[in-house]
């Protein structure tokens, strides 16, 4: 069985025949997987220096010389790496006093922050499978975003103690601005709040809880949720993009909800992590330094806001991206401050970002050329090795042979 890293669920019983360097036929993948394991063959990048094509040793001993020389370095992305490279990354920002951050300090990393830190209860997916009776799925849309969530581990499935599945076992809310795939599927229970009206449900939500009438258009079904929330044997909330920018500087009303519900029942949180290994670059980066993303080893370890990649782009002379493409996912205004500096990229395709770079490493592609470790969504460790043979270096090989020539 190989891992798919096409998202964070990081399926593992994916079945896969390969014909030399073809996939001939996969097994349960879903329609991200699929796109993850077709893209071996598709637009992958080249090694380049200012332009010109070089062999990969010449681009990472480029790589290593202006590493060296830079002042104020910032290393950018990580999500897409398994914790091994990760770890080689950490040491490399120690190693050149450099600013590290990752995809979660613009998405999902307070709630991640939280749970890591013990103020948010959490579980495992398995523990959802098995006894997760009551759901919220809040501000995401799992049926697009992570295709086997409710097929694998959340909605549908038959659990030890829930043998009847959403038949009859399990309820699951939507809450969203818009009418996705998933409040398709739970039509019958889903939300819809308009953008930014996270906070006031919230708000409604805790009145009733309280006994109090809410303050919503339709009383009688908030009062209906929380009456089945209350019941739940074992809830889970499952917040993604849309709570998190909503509710930014304010998850202190999330916490409180999930306090508010845990003096009745038991509720847990797992936050829809997009990229497959998010949740390891936070844990390893926090065991370090206390800290999951936004960290200067410029003075000792700092840390705050003026080190999160919108912030570090205004001082930086260098940019070293590992895994993700900031050009093409960054807002215009900071995409194009980092198109201004200096970049090194490693990445196994060609994209916006490896185009606008000064030098370019193409590495193999993780789960399926490389092999390694990641952390899921709901932090449970996942072991993959490689199913084929590859050209490329990995990402941990690359960044082992640049801190040996800094």
């Amino acid at each position: 069985m190989a891992v798919c890293t096409g998202c964070s669920l990081l399926c593992d019983d994916i079945e896969v025949s390969i014909d030399g360097r073809r996939i001939a036929k996969t097994k349960n993948l879903c329609r991200k997987g699929f796109g993850r394991y077709r893209s071996l063959t598709s637009d992958r990048s080249v090694p380049r220096v200012d332009g010109k094509q070089v062999g990969i040793d010449e681009a990472i001993s480029r790589a290593a010389e202006m590493l060296r020389d830079a002042k104020r370095p910032l290393l950018f992305g990580w999500s897409c790496s398994t914790l091994e490279a990760q770890r080689k990354g950490i040491e490399l920002a120690r190693k050149t006093r450099a600013i590290i951050d990752d995809t979660s300090s613009i998405c999902q990393g307070e709630i991640v922050d939280m749970i890591i830190r013990g103020e948010l209860p959490t579980c495992t997916l398995d523990d959802v499978r098995n006894y997760g009776d009551t759901l919220i799925f809040w501000g995401c849309d799992p049926s697009s975003s992570h295709p086997r969530h409710m097929s694998r581990f959340s909605y549908f499935p038959r659990g030890e103690k829930l043998q009847r599945g959403h038949e009859e076992d399990r309820t699951a809310f939507l809450i969203d601005i818009r009418t996705s795939p998933t409040a398709k599927i739970l039509a019958g229970n889903f939300i819809q709040i308009s953008p930014g009206g996270d906070a006031d449900l919230i708000e409604a939500m805790l009145a009733v809880l309280d006994g109090k009438i809410p303050k919503v258009r339709d009383k009688k079904a908030m009062i209906s949720m929380i009456t089945t929330l209350k019941k739940a044997d074992m809830g889970v909330i499952f917040p993604g993009l849309g709570l998190a920018y909503s509710l930014k500087g304010r998850m202190d009303r999330l916490k409180a909800l999930v306090s508010r519900l845990n003096e009745t029942t038991r509720y847990n949180v797992i936050p829809m992590v997009g990229h497959y290994n998010m949740r390891g670059f936070n844990q390893l980066l926090f065991d370090e330094t206390g800290f999951i993303n936004r960290v200067s080893f410029g003075d000792g370890v700092d840390h705050g806001p003026m080190y999160s990649v919108v912030e570090a782009l205004k001082s930086c002379d260098l940019a070293l991206v590992v895994g993700t493409d900031p050009i093409s996912s960054l807002p215009a205004g900071i995409a194009k401050a980092l198109a201004r500096v200096p970049m090194i990229t490693l990445d196994p395709h060609r994209t916006l970002t490896t185009e606008l770079s000064r030098v370019v490493i193409p590495t193999a592609l993780s789960g399926i050329e490389a092999g390694g470790s990641a952390l899921r969504m709901d932090g449970v460790r996942i072991e993959f090795d490689p199913i084929m043979k590859s050209e490329y270096p990995s990402d941990e090989e690359v960044l082992s042979k640049i801190l040996e020539e800094i």
